[in-house]
């Protein structure tokens, strides 16, 4: 199960691989390069659900990278480039406050340590992650890149494996500053292997706030609907990794949302290649 060894960050994160219980043996990489795209929307999930003033889009293209320090402790690192855009108005009757815009940005990059703390027939892992404060906000246009804030996220994984399945989770917080919310996060996720180098996974991704946070945003950025405060979802999908040789695969996904606040009535469509070394 080291094949599969880290889990699909959703939209908000990204990696088809990024909360595995299970480490890098020592010395050992993994790589990949992925894109995911969620094109033309204008409805955002709320309570009520609203409409952003124009057609956006969020495409993501991510680099992540796993090293195993040792057998027990592997780095984690993560770089997203961010291409938004904000196209024709979705009512042309209204006076907009936005302005049409392309941009291309980096997100929030994150960087983190994981540690194996039991192996035996589960598998578990403390891991903890930093997202650093790199994304950008265009005013003008209301896009936004990455959440203005760093972020601190301790989680705990836990994995099993048996014959051709597996099945594993993640539960922790995502600890937000300069005034954002902070949330409560969990992952679950179970993979077969139907076909010789083919693997299927069902998961299920959810994040609730605490609403303990009041910062205050642009106007232009509140209709938008990117990185502002108190995101949540509950969101499913289903992944597809063909390793194509023992060191080189790709992959593929599909998120869509049972519910959610501040975030895109959309699915995420995403695919990718991953390397081992």
């Amino acid at each position: 199960m080291k094949k599969l060894s880290v889990i699909v960050a959703i939209f908000f994160s990204a990696s088809v691989f990024a909360q595995g219980a299970w480490t890098k043996s020592k010395n050992e990489v993994y790589t990949q390069l992925s894109y995911y795209s969620i094109s033309g929307y204008s409805g955002i999930y709320g309570n009520p659900g609203y409409q952003s003033e124009r057609k956006l889009t969020d495409n993501t293209i991510q680099l992540y990278s796993e090293y195993g320090v040792s057998d027990k402790t592997t780095l984690v690192f993560s770089l997203p480039i961010r291409m938004l855009k904000a196209e024709e108005l979705v009512d042309s009757n209204i006076t907009p406050i936005t302005s049409e815009a392309s941009e291309t940005a980096l997100g929030n990059i994150s960087i983190g340590v994981k540690q194996q703390i039991h192996k035996g027939t589960w598998v578990v892992a403390a891991q903890l992650n930093i997202g650093l404060n790199s994304g950008k906000f265009f005013e003008d246009s209301g896009l936004r890149s990455g959440y203005d804030t760093y972020t601190v996220s301790p989680k705990i994984n836990v994995g099993r494996s048996f014959g051709p399945f597996y099945a594993q989770g993640s539960t922790g917080v995502d600890i937000r500053f300069n005034d954002h919310s902070s949330s409560f996060v969990f992952d679950a996720e179970l993979g077969a292997q139907p076909l010789k180098g083919l693997w299927t996974i069902g998961f299920l991704n959810a994040s609730s706030s605490f609403n303990n946070g009041e910062v205050s945003l642009p106007a232009s950025n509140l209709v938008t609907g990117f990185y502002v405060n108190d995101q949540e979802y509950v969101a499913y999908g289903l992944k597809l990794i063909f390793e194509a040789t023992d060191k080189f695969g790709i992959l593929a996904n599909y998120t869509g949302a049972l519910s959610g606040n501040n975030v895109p009535r959309r699915a995420v469509l995403g695919a990718g290649l991953y390397g081992k070394f």
